[in-house]
């Protein structure tokens, strides 16, 4: 086996070595080194970000901005092209092709003598365990979701329970029909990084509920720089599968709401994102991230030893989920937990959430149903907390425990 992994390296180097002793790369040392950077990478399991690519590959300093500067696009398109006409060349003589799929920064090989299919590409890793997966399809899906015009292929308004117009109107989503303000829906997402075997190979995904996003992670390697010697990046995450039967329930009413739309995982949402948009909130409580500290500041209620568990601060009354644990065929109790506050920016924030699947689903049944709303106090600020019951997964009782207005103030008097 080490033989076979020492004999693909060595041909992944013979192949490096022939396209830029041919010359079709250039007189510049930039494709070379571009093709360098991209070949490590992937033999690292990294996938580059374009920010990358500008700073190690280009020499950009920090200040580089991927919005307005396309730098790094036009030499990724370049060096596609000049190694698409290498191989118009030597495609007789060549064992294995180097290709840049159109909208990635990442290598991928086949031979020559494949058809060229989506499951004949496959990473280069050197050692023979691709761990670099494509996120194409994930952000195709938030594309779709972010173009407003786009909602209706997959959640067309008309099969939504009940009258949306009249939905929109009650609190706390009439607040965000008032203004020009775009609205960002935010899916709560874990973070997750690998930890390396002996070999330098990832050996298990790792979820550190410490750890949410890749700037974390680096924070964390400049604290102890040994560490990196055991964990590496991915730049991946996880949703759970609750989110998106909650997105399906909220999308209909987002739409139609006529407003632009933008969709962002809770890992990659910044400050500036929570002060220019209404913010949407679908997720985990445990996964709540930037809104933890600002929402659980002024709410009535707070995290017990897990988040799992939420006591009121006023009673020290303890309210438990048990949904992560139940045997087949057991009924279960969950917790929801919906909230909506105006934002320092004349923004509106919505907060769908649960501490399980069964009560996240919930909370946005909650959300998009006149006759649940209409039960709640007529508040643009306010939190509801739910025990929801059910057996296997499924919901069949829910029942409203907890219920207090939110002093929006609290929160923002901290920042």
């Amino acid at each position: 086996m080490h033989d076979s992994i020492h004999d693909s390296a060595k041909q992944v180097q013979q192949a490096r070595d022939a396209i830029v002793a041919s010359g079709c790369l250039g007189r510049s040392p930039v494709y070379a080194r571009l093709l360098d950077y991209l070949l490590n990478c992937a033999r690292a399991g990294h996938q580059p970000k374009e920010f990358d690519i500008a700073v190690d590959v280009l020499g950009r300093d920090s200040s580089f901005d991927v919005a307005r500067d396309s730098v790094v696009r036009v030499y990724i398109h370049k060096l596609r092209q000049r190694l698409e006409k290498y191989y118009e060349q030597h495609e007789a003589t060549s064992q294995i092709r180097f290709e840049i799929p159109k909208g990635q920064y990442v290598i991928t090989l086949r031979e020559p003598s494949v058809t060229q299919t989506a499951s004949s590409e496959v990473p280069i890793t050197g050692r023979g365990n691709p761990i670099l997966r494509s996120r194409l399809p994930w952000i195709l899906l938030a594309v779709v979701l972010a173009s407003g015009n786009l909602w209706q292929w997959f959640w067309p308004s008309q099969t939504h329970n009940g009258n949306l117009q009249q939905l929109i109107a009650q609190s706390p989503w009439q607040a965000m029909q008032d203004d020009e303000l775009p609205i960002m829906v935010v899916m709560g997402d874990y973070y997750i990084f690998g930890e390396l075997d002996e070999e330098g190979r990832i050996a298990r995904m790792v979820r550190d509920f410490f750890i949410n996003s890749r700037d974390d992670l680096m924070t964390l390697f400049m604290q102890d720089s040994d560490l990196q010697n055991y964990f590496r990046d991915l730049d991946m995450t996880y949703m759970p599968e609750g989110s998106a039967n909650a997105l399906m329930d909220v999308a209909p009413l987002i739409r139609e709401m006529n407003k632009p739309i933008h969709l962002k995982m809770m890992s990659r949402v910044t400050t500036s994102d929570l002060r220019n948009n209404h913010i949407v909130y679908i997720g985990y409580i445990s996964a709540m991230d930037k809104l933890n500290n600002l929402f659980f500041n002024a709410s009535g209620l707070l995290p017990g030893s897990t988040f799992d568990e939420l006591y009121e601060k006023n009673t020290g009354t303890l309210y438990r989920s048990n949904a992560g644990l139940p045997e087949q065929g057991q009924p279960f109790r969950d917790l929801a937990l919906l909230a909506s506050w105006p934002g320092s920016s004349g923004n509106q924030f919505v907060l769908i959430s649960g501490t399980r699947d069964a009560g996240l689903v919930h909370a946005a049944k909650v959300a998009t149903q006149e006759q649940h709303l209409q039960a709640l106090e007529d508040t643009s600020a306010f939190e509801a907390l739910y025990d929801v019951y059910g057996i296997d997964r499924t919901n069949f009782d829910s029942s409203l425990i907890y219920q207090k207005p939110l002093s929006p103030e609290r929160i923002w008097s901290l920042e």
